[in-house]
């Protein structure tokens, strides 16, 4: 048994050289991330087309057909209705977080992220009916159901992780998963304006995002499964290399896991680092992915958001390098003497300490450089994709068990600081061609990066806690009345305390 443990551990399990599956699960995560980030931005690029009035050249268009395009197609809202629109979708995001990790982990994370999903289709494609009944009154409705609809996406990915990921394989199948958001985002912003003009108009940006989504459910229904023990179709070999590899931190049965330790949860210094970590990083990429647009036109003169070959770039090397990281980390990971814990802490620097100083870098590029200036943003946003291999697994490093509720957390208290900082940004940058107010802005994201790394490197972990309750709970502690968690607790201080000479 210890034998087979190792190779679970170093990854040189036979059936790890074949793709099974278990990339199968992952492969269809990606594109369910890839559909709800596409869902997400489809709006920012649609209203593009929305506020732009039509051009009408034909000498036989009627009065009456040409009121009713304008009706149809022109909606010149302010500046701030488009705002409340574009954050109406983070009101209901971030309100479903947590309970969404609990239903993954209670219930499975199948068929919470199919009904989420058909959900969201189903109001992506009500989209631009809601828009034309009731105004951007209504599209803001529409959009905060959307985001409740979302906020288990995160949570239930992690869950699904946690219970079909090998620990060896962790950072690369979780990089597969969550490499997609990239990708529906490149897509979106590639495909949007194409759609825009042709015979369906802006309304066939979300008619195109609904049906795609009807297409995924099909294939998630057929291929997906909560668990590996539940999928019909894994074969009997990997099968029992996942459960070896769980076994190093034993998975509870959902009916009878038990409850959430709270308390413990929210006292743990490793959990605490790693909250802080996916707070000041979301406060960092945020500023660079809502600001810099703004940056680049008003100090170099290069409208970004105008090209969608500029908008999609740092998206593009996000998703490549996040694959490149990936044959990095399994390099390292073939040195035995290289830990889990350094490897997670490695590749969190580097996509936050790097980041750091371009940031700090891009403040100073000369007005003249603007292709400095470009190449320098691409790679600030393209090195943070390391982050998948540091601190965006290590929810299931700590607590396989509950790993959705983790992320449930650390994504809801994250995106709260991602809409607190382009306030912030607001507050400093009173003019936008100043470019020292800028500088104050990047200096203090810099900050966030530097102190939630360093806060990582000191405090975090990558063993399991006790209070995941890894081995199984005696069931006379059980019957004697004592709570589930803290017969799990003293079980394994029991086990410990036997193992010592």
């Amino acid at each position: 048994m210890t034998t087979t443990l190792n190779m679970v551990k170093t990854g040189k399990y036979a059936n790890d050289k074949i793709i099974g599956v278990r990339h199968v699960q992952c492969i269809l995560c990606f594109f369910c991330l890839s559909l709800a980030y596409a869902w997400r931005v489809n709006l920012s690029v649609a209203l593009v087309a929305m506020t732009e009035p039509p051009n009408i050249t034909e000498a036989n268009v009627t009065d009456d057909s040409q009121e009713e395009t304008l009706d149809m197609d022109y909606y010149p809202f302010t500046e701030s209705e488009k705002s409340y629109m574009l954050s109406s979708f983070f009101w209901g995001y971030i309100v479903t977080q947590v309970p969404g990790g609990y239903i993954a982990q209670r219930y499975g994370a199948k068929m919470l992220l199919m009904v989420g999903l058909v959900a969201c289709a189903i109001l992506t494609l009500l989209t631009p009916l809601s828009l034309k009944l009731g105004g951007w009154q209504a599209l803001c409705v529409v959009r905060v159901l959307e985001g409740l609809t979302q906020g288990a996406v995160h949570p239930a990915t992690h869950s699904l992780l946690s219970k079909w990921a090998p620990a060896s394989e962790r950072g690369m199948l979780a990089t597969i998963c969550y490499s997609g958001a990239q990708f529906g985002t490149i897509m979106m912003l590639a495909t949007s304006g194409f759609i825009a003009d042709s015979f369906a108009g802006w309304p066939g940006i979300f008619y195109c995002g609904g049906i795609c989504g009807f297409a995924w459910v099909l294939f998630w229904w057929i291929f997906a499964a909560s668990t590996p023990e539940e999928h019909t179709r894994i074969t009997r070999e990997e099968l029992k290399y996942i459960e070896e590899s769980r076994s190093v931190g034993k998975m509870q049965d959902a009916r009878k896991m038990a409850p959430t330790p709270w308390g413990s949860i929210f006292t743990s210094m490793p959990f605490l680092s790693l909250l802080v970590v996916h707070c000041t990083h979301m406060w960092g990429f945020w500023t660079l992915l809502t600001q810099i647009p703004s940056y680049m036109k008003n100090i170099y003169g290069i409208d970004i958001k105008s090209s969608s070959l500029l908008s999609s770039l740092p998206y593009t090397v996000m998703m490549i390098l996040s694959f490149f990281f990936v044959w990095l980390s399994k390099v390292l990971q073939n040195q035995k003497s290289i830990s889990l814990s350094f490897n997670r802490k490695f590749f969190n620097s580097v996509g936050h300490w790097i980041p750091m100083l371009s940031l700090i870098g891009l403040g100073y590029v000369p007005r003249e450089s603007a292709t400095l200036a470009v190449v320098l943003l691409t790679l600030t946003v393209g090195i943070s994709a390391a982050t998948y291999l540091g601190f965006q697994v290590n929810h299931i490093d700590l607590s396989p068990n509950y790993a959705g509720t983790l992320m449930g957390i650390t994504n809801a208290a994250a995106n709260v600081m991602s809409g607190l900082a382009p306030l912030a940004v607001g507050q400093i940058v009173k003019h936008p061609e100043n470019v020292s107010e800028w500088r104050t802005v990047f200096f203090v994201a810099a900050f966030f990066y530097f102190i939630g790394n360093l806060l990582f490197v000191v405090f975090g972990r990558t063993d399991i806690q006790w209070w995941d309750s890894p081995e199984p709970v005696d069931e006379e502690s059980v019957e004697a009345g004592v709570p589930l968690a803290t017969a799990a607790k003293d079980q394994q201080s029991g086990q410990i305390a036997n193992d010592k000479p």
